[in-house]
């Protein structure tokens, strides 16, 4: 029989912290903190498996799971002296999800599970609180009808609003036992008006009800772009956790927080997190209450006046700080965790690897390893070698004017300017039109998360540092201020007002996610400063990965900017680009309407001082390091003017008819260029293109000193390659005559096209050098046009017909076979073949990984990947050597 069910903190604790992939994140880290003996509420663990169960069969459970349940149930009421149901002495439970990766917000929990209108006054005598009893109720009746039973949260909002109003009630704290009773009456009325039937009051229908809510929530909008975005796949599914509620709203010696056992912003060395008394978990991270300070240190820090915990719960603040210190040498990284006090006993709910900027995982992991408790391998390993983008980006000019409209909590750094939107579908749409925006909203929820993805930075008037706005911004590299309660948002009329001032939707402000500050307007930039921890860890880096990291670039900015940050060569300089300067275009546009070989040379003759002034700026900021030219690629159309405007400007400067502008127009329009008359096919029919690229190249070479890399693109024979591969060793014998100076090159190929990675043995008696251009490679492969395939290809990744888009991330199985067969058999005839890869694919971390398996030289990216790649590269070697 399988075990779907697994327990903890009671006699038998059978999980540990690495079964997340059977018990989740949650209860592998619940059981692993029971085995240390932390103060754990008990509780059982149904497996992911079962997840995948419910979705394969209908939503249904197998027929053994219900008497595991009610076994690990009665352990539970063994443990703590209470019976789930009885009306006298009532076990209440949680019901909380828990998929093997965090995924904050995102799926569903129920809090206080087992509470009618029985059980209620049997919690308010024996807990000798009827407020209590009677709070519990409602928050349970209100969270249970809105995850389980689909009545909305906001209904049930109005209601309390409404009670406050009417008795001149600041807080839902100063609401009385007979205050909650009342509005539990109205509750009860609500749900029966929506639903047409009674609120469940038999406890069993409740339990089943939760479990199968949270299974439900794993495939919700929210969790499903969540997944989507964080990589995360679908059939791993999510496990529920059960456990034994602990009340943190039983009076003024209760309490709940969160903390992070470093800063997640800055990675600093503090106790960071917040609490708040006689509350429970929702409280905090809603943002219907203020959150108040763990430590005095912090409240300094952030310059509030609210006491904090260390002030009011001295012995338990110093009970956490043990269980603080216990779990970062036990897990040996920064945890985020979640606790409760009863009656001042501390209960640990949760622990994981908290979320954390880019900014925060390098500070801590060069802190840790400057402590003992991690290795540099294991620092390398454990920072995202793609959040690295976030510390790319530029951040506010310290000497701009701060027009500050607002204040709020630095909830995550960095700095964006965009229209202000106040809602996350708009934000969505506004984004996929090329417009930068910031989300604006009270307070976040999950449902918000698609356009959370699609802001610059987020903007929120309720909440604290640890908020559902704030851990999901951070973990997205999204600047975000929170909490900033001076800002005043009128939803309806999408205003946002403060001192006297108000901002419209789609006016523009800027965020400052380090500072808290929200500014009228957009204020400049700096690039970001890469010292510090950061060339801490990248000299680590460094130190390890085997391959070079090149940079795709063909402008001096994209070549200065790729040196910046680390390249160690160009791996891919379109030369296409340099056709399309305004001043150069009408040139090379005769050179293709000429009719004849000698027009087309006297045309290109115009061209070539310009060509090679391209490549002497090149070279001479990458001197001393390869840089590989890839000879004209595209079809000719592309240079063409189309519009009728730009057409009859085109045939009156170059005294062209303009019937036969036109007919040639049609000449050259091909029913698939990707396919058509391109790459190499150009320099076969009109070698003089070719040539005058040559020529410019060499001129360069020679002024500058460097050792070119000449690339013939889109080789499908080996023939195409013998012969445009003595068009460049003419011209090279050819200059080097003439000048009386010789410099090494070579001559090789990007192997793009399947024929070509299967021929690859033969092509190697020509080629010095593959570089695997992966962009066309993969359209070559799947069959699939990288400009067509986003109205479908979202929907493959959907339904996994495709781990990933194969355009983003290598698809390993299918062309990266073709990769590794070309590697192969290209070295079987020339073993110093020198290969590498210029696709989009570069600078992606998963096709690194790729690239190093199977022995690459090195990997080419945009220039703003280059750190990125450099890390990646370094992580692959790890992973290869420790056989990850």
């Amino acid at each position: 029989m399988t075990d779907w069910v697994y327990r903890f903190g009671m006699s038998q604790t059978l999980g540990n912290s690495s079964m997340k992939n059977l018990l989740g994140g949650k209860g592998a880290n619940l059981a692993e903190m029971a085995a240390l003996g932390l103060p754990v509420p008990p509780g059982f663990t149904i497996t992911t498996k079962l997840c995948t169960y419910f979705y394969d069969h209908q939503k249904s459970y197998p027929a053994e799971l219900k008497s595991q349940v009610s076994a690990a149930l009665l352990e539970i009421e063994s443990s703590v002296g209470a019976k789930f149901g009885d009306v006298e002495n009532p076990l209440l439970v949680s019901v909380r999800s828990g998929a093997r990766v965090s995924m904050p917000g995102m799926m569903d929990t129920v809090l206080n599970l087992g509470l009618n209108d029985q059980t209620v006054a049997g919690l308010a005598k024996k807990s000798g609180d009827a407020r209590f009893a009677w709070d519990s109720y409602r928050r349970f009746i209100q969270m249970y009808s809105d995850v389980v039973l689909g009545v909305s949260h906001d209904e049930f909002e109005k209601i309390i609003d409404t009670h406050k109003h009417e008795n001149k009630l600041a807080q839902d704290t100063d609401i009385t036992a007979q205050g909650w009773q009342d509005i539990v009456a109205q509750y009860l009325e609500l749900v029966k008006a929506e639903l047409g039937r009674p609120f469940p009051q038999n406890v069993e229908e409740q339990l089943w009800g939760a479990i199968g809510a949270v299974f439900d929530s794993w495939m919700t909008p929210r969790a499903v772009t969540y997944r989507k975005i964080h990589s995360i796949p679908e059939n791993w599914g999510t496990a529920v956790n059960v456990q034994a509620m602990v009340f943190g709203n039983m009076g003024t010696d209760c309490a709940t927080g969160v903390a992070f056992t470093r800063d997640p912003s800055t990675g600093e060395n503090y106790f960071y997190g917040e609490y708040l008394v006689n509350a429970q978990g929702e409280d905090v991270v809603a943002g219907i209450r203020t959150p108040q300070p763990l430590s005095i240190a912090a409240k300094a820090k952030d310059g509030g006046n609210l006491p904090s915990m260390e002030e009011v719960m001295p012995n338990v603040y110093r009970q956490l700080c043990t269980v603080r210190a216990q779990l970062e040498k036990h897990y040996k990284d920064m945890q985020d965790i979640e606790f409760t006090v009863q009656q001042g006993k501390l209960y640990m709910l949760q622990t994981r690897s908290g979320k954390r900027t880019s900014a925060a995982a390098l500070k801590i992991a060069v802190d840790m390893v400057a402590e003992n408790l991690i290795t540099r391998e294991d620092a390398l390993l454990r920072i995202d070698a793609g959040s690295l983008d976030q510390l790319l980006h530029p951040t506010i000019d310290p000497k701009a004017k701060r027009d500050v409209f607002g204040r709020g909590l630095p909830a995550s750094p960095g700095a964006a300017s965009g229209a202000a939107i106040f809602s996350a579908d708009e934000a969505e749409q506004r984004a996929l039109k090329g417009q930068s925006v910031i989300l604006v909203r009270i307070e976040t929820s999950p449902e918000d998360i698609h356009g959370m993805h699609a802001a610059k930075g987020i903007l929120t008037t309720r909440g604290g540092m640890t908020s559902h706005a704030a851990v999901v911004a951070r973990g997205m590299g999204r600047p975000c201020v929170a909490g900033a309660g001076s800002i005043q948002i009128d939803m309806v009329k999408k205003i946002m007002y403060a001192n006297g001032r108000e901002i419209k939707e789609g006016d523009i402000l800027t965020i400052d996610g380090g500072k808290g500050e929200v500014m009228i307007g957009e204020l400049p930039t700096l690039k970001a400063q890469l010292s510090g921890d950061f060339a801490t860890v990248m000299g680590w880096a460094d130190d390890v990965r085997r391959m070079k990291v090149r940079a795709n670039a063909e402008t001096p900015l994209d070549a200065k900017t790729a040196r910046e940050f680390g390249a160690e060569g160009i791996g891919l300089c379109r030369t296409e680009h340099m056709f399309f300067d305004p001043e150069r275009i009408q040139n090379v546009r005769e050179m293709i309407f000429a009719p004849n070989e000698d027009l087309r040379r006297a045309a290109l003759t115009k061209i070539l001082p310009a060509q090679r002034a391209d490549f002497v700026e090149l070279f001479t900021i990458m001197k001393g390091l390869p840089v590989t030219i890839r000879l004209l690629d595209p079809p000719l159309h592309e240079f063409l003017p189309h519009a009728e405007s730009d057409i009859r400007i085109f045939a009156d400067l170059a005294k062209i008819p303009l019937d036969i502008v036109k007919r040639r127009l049609n000449e050259l329009a091909e029913s698939n260029p990707m396919l058509g008359h391109r790459g190499c096919r150009l320099g076969i029919t009109y070698p003089e293109i070719y040539e005058i690229q040559a020529v410019a190249i060499f001129e360069a070479a020679l002024e500058v000193d460097v050792t070119p890399e000449i690339m013939i693109p889109l080789i499908a024979t080996r023939a195409e390659l013998s012969k445009l591969k003595k068009l460049v060793d003419d011209v090279a014998a050819r200059i080097y005559v003439r000048d009386g100076k010789v410099l090494p090159y070579s001559v090789g190929t990007m192997i793009e096209l399947p024929r070509a990675a299967l021929m690859a043995r033969e092509i190697a008696e020509d080629a010095e050098f593959f570089s695997f251009g992966t962009n066309d490679l993969t359209q070559t492969t799947l069959g699939m046009s990288r400009d067509d395939a986003g109205s479908f290809l979202p929907h493959y990744v959907e339904k996994s017909i495709f781990a990933k888009d194969p355009f983003a991330s290598l698809d390993q199985e299918g062309v990266g076979q073709l990769i590794s067969m070309a590697v192969t058999r290209g070295r079987e005839t020339r073993p110093d073949l020198k290969l590498g890869i210029c696709g989009e694919h570069g600078g992606d971390p998963d096709s690194i990984d790729f690239c190093e398996n199977v022995g690459l030289d090195y990997v080419s990216c945009s220039a703003y990947r280059v750190p990125i790649a450099r890390f990646a590269a370094a992580q692959a070697v790890i992973r290869k050597q420790q056989k990850i």
